[in-house]
């Protein structure tokens, strides 16, 4: 079984990619449809707002970013935050299901904008499903 990651700006690599599942809150901008580069899109495993303005130092009022430049969360703090939404009934079933269709040899990559994976949820979707031995 195998989990991968990429950026969703990396192009297809059909021998390599299996599955391309993208885990963003909201659809990317500028992506038509009919030209999406992915073949799903499970926002169940996207970080909440919250936790993404927290973490980019932002504030909202309603759906409109009204600070930004604050004192951003630690990249700890985020991580730990994450995996507890992610141990969540919503969270746990949308890992169960990759973990399931991963273990049933199928290929998954999931998609997300971050450079750095090592900063980025993708990055700790994978290391969830290998932590649970689902994702190997």
């Amino acid at each position: 079984m195998t989990v991968r990651t990429a950026r969703l700006s990396e192009p297809p690599d059909p021998a390599r990619d299996g599955t391309r599942v993208l885990i963003t809150r909201y659809r990317p901008r500028g992506v038509a449809k009919g030209a999406e580069t992915w073949d799903a899109w499970d926002r169940r495993l996207a970080p909440p707002v919250e936790l993404l303005d927290a973490f980019f130092g932002r504030k909202r009022e309603g759906r409109k970013v009204v600070a930004r430049d604050l004192d951003p969360i630690a990249w700890a703090e985020f991580r730990e935050r994450y995996r507890a939404v992610m141990a969540e009934a919503e969270g746990r079933a949308a890992l169960d299901e990759l973990a399931k269709r991963s273990a049933a040899g199928e290929t998954i990559t999931v998609l997300c904008h971050c450079e750095d994976e090592t900063r980025c949820h993708r990055g700790l979707v994978r290391e969830l499903l290998e932590e649970s031995g689902r994702g190997k």
